[in-house]
Order: structure tokens, then sequence, then C-alpha cells
């Protein structure tokens, strides 16, 4: 038990290094336009086009475009899988709790076996049991919302920073 307490304590590692004040500026303002964006889109055409995941989504696109995390594919396919999954998991089994840690365990399984991990996405099952929405919410917001905020990343990346966004879209398998 004391070896087990004393893993809680850390390793003592050093912080990770703080990003120069350009990139965080720049991440900061991807962030607000992406999210800026897609609500004024979702205002001018009355859809439903925002899921609270996707703000976490912009920390990633923006912050760490460079990351496996951060590529469309993850970003579009891990919301969409997770919002599939607890739908699925909300009609078959009902707002129980069990079912809820069902979906979300089930999401994490399928990001991993599918190569598309996007931990924001991870929180689609919740805000499904939560808003109970009926099957057009893989539409909008999460196939829209997620395809909106990859948009702007598309173009907001590759304008202010030298290196290219997306490294890939769906990549090559050499596993």
């Amino acid at each position: 038990m004391k070896n087990y307490l004393a893993k809680l304590s850390g390793q003592g590692a050093a912080l990770p290094p703080r990003f120069a004040l350009r990139r965080i500026a720049l991440a900061g303002l991807g962030a607000a336009s992406a999210i800026g964006l897609v609500s004024l889109l979702a205002a001018k055409t009355h859809q439903p086009l925002l899921l609270g995941s996707l703000g976490a989504s912009c920390v990633f696109l923006f912050g760490l475009p460079e990351a496996p995390f951060s590529q469309p594919r993850n970003v579009i396919a891990g919301h969409l899988l997770c919002s599939l999954i607890g739908l699925v998991c909300l009609k078959l089994f009902g707002p129980a709790p069990w079912a809820l840690g069902l979906a979300l365990g089930l999401s994490v399984v399928a990001m991993f076996a599918t190569r598309t991990v996007h931990a924001p996405a991870g929180s689609n099952p919740v805000i499904v049991f939560l808003a109970r929405p009926d099957w057009g919410f893989l539409l909008a917001p999460t196939l829209l919302g997620a395809v909106g905020v990859v948009a702007v990343a598309l173009l907001f990346n590759n304008a202010v920073h030298p290196g290219r966004y997306p490294l890939y879209w769906l990549g090559r398998d050499d596993a």
C-alpha cells in the first residue's frame, strides 16, 4: 500500500516547456475564430452546430496542430464515433448511469482501435446522455460542428504556421 501511495506523489518531473508568446496568442486567436465563426454560422442558419467538446477540440487544433489527435481524421471521426456510440447506448439501454459508463468505455476502445483518438470527443457520450437528443445529433451538431472547426483550422494554421496542416488525412498504415 505504501508503494501505491508513493506513486500518487508523482515523479517530480520538470514542467513542459512554455510555448512562445506568439504561439500562445495564435492558439487563442485560432480557437476564438473557429468557435466564433461556427457560432455565427449556427445563428445564421438556425442549426445547432456547437458542442461543448468542440471548444476542447480547439485547444488541440490551434495549440498543438502537429499532434496526431489534432489531425482532421481524428477530430471528425473521433467526434462521430463517440456521438454514435453514446446514442446507440442511450437508445438501447436508456439513461442509466452504467449505460453512460459503457458508452464512454466503448468510445475509448473504438477511438484507439480505429486510430482516431481525439480526447475532447470522449465527452460526447456524456453530452448525449445529458441532452438525450435524437439521431439527427450525428449530423448537427456533431459532424457539421467538427467539420466547421477543422475547416477553420485548415485555413488558419496554414496561414500562420510555417509547417503544413494537416500532417495526414487518412494516413498510411506503416504498422
